[in-house]
Order: C-alpha cells, then structure tokens, then sequence
C-alpha cells in the first residue's frame, strides 16, 4: 500500500488572515486543501481565494459548536443565539443533540443549510468533517452521513491520531483520550464504508493542536505510515486571539510557517508519496481499478 498524504488548512473562512495564509501556502505547494466554514465573517474571501487556486481542494468545515450558523435563529432558536451564534459549550450541546427530538430537526436543518451554502460556492466538494471533530457525537454523525450521501459527498475526516505522537510531546490526556475513543472511531469506520464514504486512515494535528509547527511536521513525515494520513493545521498570518477570541494560545503563525518551509518541502519530496486532496486520492484509487 503506498502513504498518501493529505495536508489541510482548518477553518478558512474564519479570518482574512487565515485565508490569507491558505493561498500563499497553496501556492508554495505544500498545503493541498482547506476546510470551509461556510458562515464564518470571511467565507466569501474564502471562496474568492479558493476560486483562483485551481490546485485546492475545498471540503466543508462543518460548524455545530464555537461559530455561526448558516439559518437564522428563529429556525434553529436550540442551536444558535439571537445573533447566530453557536457557543462552544460541547458537552452541553452533545447532551441536547441526543437527546431533544425538536433539537435533533434543527441540527439537521443546520446541516443541510451548510451543505446549500457550500454548494452555492460552484466549488467542488473534496471532504467533509466537523469543526472541533464533532461529528464524532454519534447522533451529528448519523445525520451527517445521510446528508452527505444525499449530497453526493465522497469523504469525511476520522479523527484518529496515532498514540506516539501525542506521547511523544507528552500530550497524555489527547493520548488516552484516543485509546478510549478507539472502539469508536473503529465503529465510525465501518459505518463510513458501509455508506460508501471514504475516509483517511490516520490524521495529526489533535494532540498539538495550534502548535503545528516546523518539528512536529518534519517528526511526522520521518515516521510516515503507508495509507492514507491527513495532516491538518491552523494557519494564519498573525496568531492567537487576533484570529479568534477562543484561540489565544494558538500559534497560527508558527504553522503557516511550516507550511512555507524548504525543509518541508524537501522532506515530502524525498518520500514515496501521492500529495494531494481526498478528490486526488479517489481519483488515483479509480485509475488503479480501471
């Protein structure tokens, strides 16, 4: 089995520096794909961008917690505020989603409502996942494949990060936070080849999230798996609460750095790798089946 390698900016859309950072490093070829949030204050210069770069693959960012709805509060008043706005209180929104019939509507309205907004952008759909990984809450992830399916969505993102790297940094709790979700995560799986979805099989990014610079790319790729591994970052041109007041350690511009790094670029090179989106991967998968 060859490694396939995915690398993803996360919440293009949420700021101007953001995507501003997602088109250099585009450019520069390293970054190959980017999570839309379709509602987020700059998501049409998001798309703007994304329209100019034929190389990027774009997938949807799906929001449930800690942003903004695609409808209006009167239609979704269990989900959003008066002003639109999602908080971040997961647990609290998990219990909700499970549990309130009325509330389990509108989460669907929401989610169809940002697969339309997605759709209105004329981009091609490359993946999907869920803005804090949320759609690993069985009941978000339900909906979200019938959704997707109806959609003719092809990929979604699994959350599951292998034990070493988090150990390595001594991110002990993102470490046994993943042994305990591994039943889960082998469920979602499953559930995601039976609906006909294909997933990656590793991801990176969960444990040193916001700290995904230069060393822990370069770490990666020296110990990178055959299969199919999604590298995902939070690159901005400035960092922390200036992209977003719930994000005041993050080190947005460290990452977007690494994602300019000739070392980097250097290291990817001398791999054995297909580099791309989750389009460019079913695509070869197609050709090597023909």
């Amino acid at each position: 089995m060859q490694r396939q390698l995915i690398v993803t900016a996360d919440d293009f859309g949420l700021h101007e520096a953001v995507n501003e950072a997602v088109e250099q490093a585009s450019r520069a070829g390293i970054l190959t794909a980017a999570s839309l949030m379709v509602s987020a204050p700059a998501a049409a210069d998001a798309v703007r961008r994304a329209r100019r770069l034929p190389s990027l693959r774009v997938g949807l960012h799906l929001v449930l917690a800690d942003g903004w709805a695609s409808l209006p509060h009167r239609q979704i008043p269990g989900i959003a505020d008066a002003k639109g706005h999602i908080g971040a209180e997961m647990f609290f929104r998990g219990v909700r989603y499970f549990s309130s019939a009325p509330v389990r509507r509108q989460l669907e309205a929401e989610i169809r409502a940002q697969f339309a907004a997605f759709a209105r952008t004329g981009l091609p759909l490359d993946h999907i996942n869920a803005h804090k990984h949320f759609h690993l809450h069985p009941t978000i992830l339900g909906i979200l494949i019938r959704v997707a399916r109806e959609c003719g969505a092809r990929a979604m993102r699994v959350p599951d990060e292998p034990f070493w790297f988090a150990a390595r940094g001594g991110q002990w709790n993102a470490a046994i936070g993943n042994v305990l979700l591994r039943p889960w995560l082998l469920l979602m799986k499953h559930r995601l080849r039976a609906a006909g979805i294909f997933h990656n099989d590793r991801v990176f990014g969960i444990a040193k999230s916001g700290s995904m610079d230069e060393e822990q790319l370069l770490a990666i790729l020296a110990r990178l798996p055959r299969g199919v591994t999604e590298i995902y970052l939070h690159p901005a041109v400035v960092s922390g609460s200036a992209v977003a007041a719930t994000m005041p350690a993050y080190r947005h511009a460290d990452e977007f750095a690494a994602l300019l790094s000739p070392r980097l670029r250097e290291a990817i090179a001398s791999l054995n790798v297909r580099h791309g989106g989750y389009s460019d991967i079913l695509l070869n998968i197609g050709r090597s089946l023909a």
